[in-house]
C-alpha cells in the first residue's frame, strides 16, 4: 500500500492562477498598446504631463498585479509538481530525482533549463506506463511538452531581456522598442498560459484515475482477505 497524498487541489488552485496570469497578459498587453500610442503621440510632439503621469501610474498598477498573479501561480504549479513527484516516487520507488529537486530545480542557475523538464516527461512517462498495468488506455502525450518548455524558456529569457532594458532606457527610441518587446512577451505568455493548463490537467486527471484504480484494488484486495479469513473459520472483525 502506497502513502500517496491528494493533490487534486493543488491542481486546481495551479489552475485557476494561471487562468488569472492568463488575464493579467490580456491586460497588460492592453496597457502597453496604450503607451505606444502615447509614445508615437509624444514623437510627433504631441504631449501632455497630465497623461503621461496616468500612463505612469497604470502601468505601475498593472506591473504590480501581473507581479503578485505570477508569483503566486508560480508557488502554486511549484507546490502541485513537487507533491505529483513525491507521489510518483510512493508509487515506483524508483525516481530520477528527489521530490525536493522537483521544487528546488526551477531556482538553480543552469539546472532550471532541463531539469524540470526531465521531471515533468518521467511524471508523463511513468503515470502512463502504471495505467496500462491496470489495464487503462489512457495515454498522456508528451508531444507538447517540448512545446510547452520551449515557450516557456523563451518567455523567460525575453523577461530578462525587458527588465534589463527597462532599467537603462532613457531614449524615446528605446523606450518604444522596449514598450514594443513588452507586447511581444504578453502575446507569448497567452499560448504559453493555455498549454500549462492542459500540461496540469491531463496529468491531474491520470493521477486521479490512478488513484481511484488503486483505491478499487486495494478494495478487492481487503475483500478477498477478510473472505479468506471465514473460510477458515475466523470472523472479520467489525
Amino acid at each position: 500500500m502506497t502513502s500517496t497524498k491528494p493533490n487534486g487541489q493543488r491542481a486546481k488552485m495551479a489552475v485557476a492562477l494561471i487562468w488569472c496570469v492568463l488575464a493579467a497578459e490580456i491586460l497588460a498587453f492592453c496597457s502597453s498598446y496604450l503607451q505606444y500610442n502615447l509614445l508615437q503621440d509624444a514623437a510627433l510632439g504631441i504631449f501632455s504631463e497630465e497623461a503621461a503621469a496616468a500612463n505612469d501610474a497604470r502601468e505601475q498598477l498593472v506591473a504590480g498585479i501581473y507581479f503578485l498573479l505570477f508569483a503566486g501561480s508560480g508557488l502554486a504549479f511549484v507546490l502541485w509538481f513537487r507533491r505529483a513527484y513525491y507521489n510518483l516516487q510512493q508509487r515506483t520507488g524508483a525516481n530520477s530525482f528527489s521530490d525536493g529537486w522537483a521544487a528546488g530545480s526551477w531556482f538553480v542557475p543552469i539546472l532550471c533549463l532541463y531539469r524540470p523538464y526531465q521531471i515533468m516527461r518521467e511524471l508523463y512517462l511513468d503515470t502512463s506506463r502504471m495505467l496500462s498495468e491496470f489495464g487503462e488506455d489512457y495515454a498522456l502525450k508528451t508531444t507538447y511538452l517540448g512545446s510547452w518548455w520551449a515557450l516557456w524558456i523563451f518567455s523567460n529569457f525575453l523577461g530578462h531581456i525587458l527588465f534589463r532594458s527597462d532599467q537603462s532606457t532613457e531614449t524615446l527610441e528605446g523606450l518604444t522598442n522596449a514598450t514594443v518587446a513588452s507586447m511581444f512577451g504578453n502575446l507569448i505568455g497567452i499560448p504559453l498560459a493555455f498549454i500549462t493548463i492542459k500540461v496540469i490537467r491531463d496529468f491531474a486527471r491520470a493521477e486521479e484515475l490512478l488513484w481511484s484504480l488503486e483505491e478499487g484494488n486495494q478494495e478487492m484486495e481487503r475483500g478477498s482477505s477478510e473472505e479468506g479469513f471465514s473460510g477458515a473459520g475466523f470472523a472479520p472483525v467489525s
